[in-house]
């Protein structure tokens, strides 16, 4: 592996030519309550198949589109800290053999914390950056969120992280049942005395269809209500801009612009990516063509795995402007400083969102407008997923 793979350096800024891979490893050992991902419990699963399916659909990727080096490699999933390290190295040699690597690539790797006796090896592999799904940092919280690790694991798992990667993230999920303001702002000036560059602070949602959605339909669980909320999210900004921690991304905390996630970055700033694995989702074609191709991998790993060898294992979708403006917009208003930049969201002859209507997000608090740019203000931010609709229906009306 190249040097330039292993130490970042700062990034340069977004450029419609960027490109990214995600891999999706689906397996996990034990199925999270809240999670609506596309994930399947690891005794299922045949990892070599899956490992070999991912390597050819690479190779193809390398001829369905112009090769150029890669900003970014992420693994996430499902459990990608399952996957041997031999594995994450085979992945990593073959997307630079095929693409290159930008200087500075970030590769990235998702890590469950009882995973933690893995993180050497994943880190030799040639993984720079990870992320740890630590979630919590009491065995009563976590127990209730189904996690397979304990408080004392997810410690240890934080201290061996920072000894072996050049950068480390965790995540932490807040606003859970018979959670406090309080209590959770006591948490987070804890998770930042751990010294990592970078966390992620997720509020926690009950999607459809998970175990957490039918036990709160049973009346089993009890979330804390809309206004306990919203004063928590208040509390999380409070607390980490007064550490030097503050948000860059409605829920993504970095101490400097150099412990940003390279990976997300390329999404929310609408550069091209492509995934492997089940379920895996690509964009590409924006430099090239003025509009985008939408990609989906199949999401059963067995039919995945049969179909990529005919090459069918992606069904495609041209987004017309109107929908590749909507996703620039839901995606690009995320980022706190930068913003969306309306001269480069909307596409050539799409048309812009009507001046009055900008005029009434702006006048309600919500966003600034500085020529073309929007911004979502403090305020703003606890209403992200109201303004970002907003702003999609208007420019697909």
């Amino acid at each position: 592996m190249s040097r330039d793979a292993r130490t970042p350096e700062p990034k340069p800024g977004p450029t419609p030519d960027r490109l990214g891979l995600y891999i999706h490893w689906p397996y996990c050992a034990r199925i999270c309550p809240y999670c609506d991902f596309n994930v399947y419990k690891a005794a299922n699963g045949k990892p070599d198949d899956l490992l070999a399916a991912m390597l050819a659909d690479l190779d193809q990727w390398a001829e369905r589109i112009d090769p150029r080096p890669l900003a970014s490699l992420h693994f996430g999933g499902g459990t990608p800290s399952l996957m041997e390290p031999a594995a994450i190295a085979a992945v990593i040699e073959r997307a630079e053999m095929l693409f290159g690597f930008e200087p500075g690539v970030e590769i990235g790797l998702e890590a469950n914390p009882a995973e933690r006796a893995r993180l050497s090896g994943i880190s030799s592999a040639g993984v720079n950056r990870l992320s740890l799904g630590v979630q919590a940092l009491d065995d009563a919280s976590l127990k209730a969120l189904g996690r397979d690790h304990d408080s004392a694991a997810g410690l240890e798992a934080i201290e061996i992280a920072q000894s072996n990667f050049e950068r480390v993230s965790f995540d932490l999920i807040y606003a859970r049942e018979g959670q406090t303001p309080e209590a959770w702002a006591a948490e987070l000036e804890r998770a930042i005395g751990f010294g990592v560059g970078h966390l992620s602070l997720y509020q926690l949602t009950i999607e459809p269809g998970t175990a957490f959605q039918k036990k709160r339909d049973r009346g089993d669980l009890t979330p804390p209500d809309d206004d306990a909320a919203a004063d928590m999210f208040e509390m999380t900004q409070t607390v980490t801009a007064s550490h030097g921690f503050p948000a860059y991304e409605v829920s993504n905390h970095a101490r400097t612009r150099a412990d940003q996630s390279t990976h997300n970055r390329l999404y929310w700033e609408g550069a091209d990516w492509i995934g492997i694995g089940p379920g895996a989702h690509s964009r590409t074609g924006r430099a090239a063509t003025g509009g985008r191709t939408g990609w989906t991998a199949l999401l059963r790993p067995a039919d995945y795995v049969e179909c990529v060898a005919s090459g069918s294992a992606h069904a495609t979708e041209a987004l017309s402007a109107e929908d590749e403006a909507v996703e620039r917009v839901m995606m690009g208003l995320r980022l706190v400083e930068d913003g969306l930049d309306l001269a480069t969201a909307i596409p050539a002859g799409q048309v812009s969102p009507d001046p009055g209507q900008v005029a009434s997000l702006v006048e309600q608090g919500l966003i600034t407008q500085q020529d073309r740019r929007i911004c979502l203000t403090h305020k703003g931010r606890l209403f992200a997923d109201y303004v970002a609709n907003r702003l999609a229906e208007l420019v697909s009306s």
